[in-house]
């Protein structure tokens, strides 16, 4: 037979109350260790979160980086416009006090046109300037209209499909038209000075008075190009 021990009640005590100080400092122990656990996780998730929003901001500016910007359509600036063109509208802003930012369509217009054509855009400029001075709503009591004075029921055909007649006073398909219209005058006549009295109406005046006026702004007009370029 084994021999029983039993404590004495001083020692059971103690021992219980040891075991209770151990079992409250482990519940302690165990609670500060979930709050940290807790702590830590959610700065984790906040670390990702923060790091998956600045990704996409990353990327876009890491593409934006790589990309070359858009360059600006040639028929929307003033760039777009040659040297000579330029010099050109310079003096037609002084001369009959339009705005560049107006005329600047316009001479976009008379460039592009002029090149399709294989027609110098200083004449196209210098037959709106004797017919119209620029001035998009001229019309005369013949019934014609606009920057280049076209007559609507003469040239119907050359609108664009969706134009409508409204349009011979819109500049830019003024000038698409009245331009069309002066290279078949001169294609048809011959020759530049015969063409632009046909054009002018004038093709019975014996001293071609309105092509030497029409001659003579594109004159103009040339010279002030030649004046911006050695300034």
């Amino acid at each position: 037979m084994f021999a029983s021990t039993t404590l004495s009640p001083a020692v059971q005590r103690v021992s219980t109350v040891v075991y209770v100080l151990l079992q409250k400092f482990l519940m302690a122990a165990g609670l500060v260790f979930v709050f940290v656990l807790l702590g830590l996780l959610s700065g984790y998730l906040n670390l990702s979160d923060s790091l998956k929003s600045a990704a996409p901001v990353s990327e876009a500016a890491a593409v934006a980086a790589t990309e070359e910007p858009e360059s600006p359509s040639p028929e929307a600036t003033p760039s777009a416009l040659n040297p000579r063109m330029r010099g050109a509208l310079d003096y037609v802003s002084r001369r009959y006090r339009v705005s560049t930012d107006a005329l600047q369509p316009i001479f976009a217009t008379a460039q592009t046109v002029g090149r399709e054509l294989h027609l110098d855009p200083l004449l196209i400029i210098a037959v709106i300037g004797v017919e119209s001075g620029f001035n998009p709503f001229s019309q005369s009591v013949f019934g014609a209209q606009g920057l280049m004075q076209v007559v609507p029921r003469f040239h119907l055909d050359k609108l664009p499909d969706e134009a409508a007649p409204a349009a011979f006073l819109d500049p830019v398909t003024n000038v698409q038209v009245g331009a069309r219209v002066l290279k078949e005058s001169i294609s048809r006549n011959g020759g530049l000075e015969d063409g632009l009295q046909q054009f002018g109406g004038a093709s019975n005046d014996p001293e071609r008075r309105y092509s030497l006026k029409v001659l003579a702004e594109k004159q103009r007009l040339e010279q002030a190009t030649q004046r911006l370029r050695t300034t």
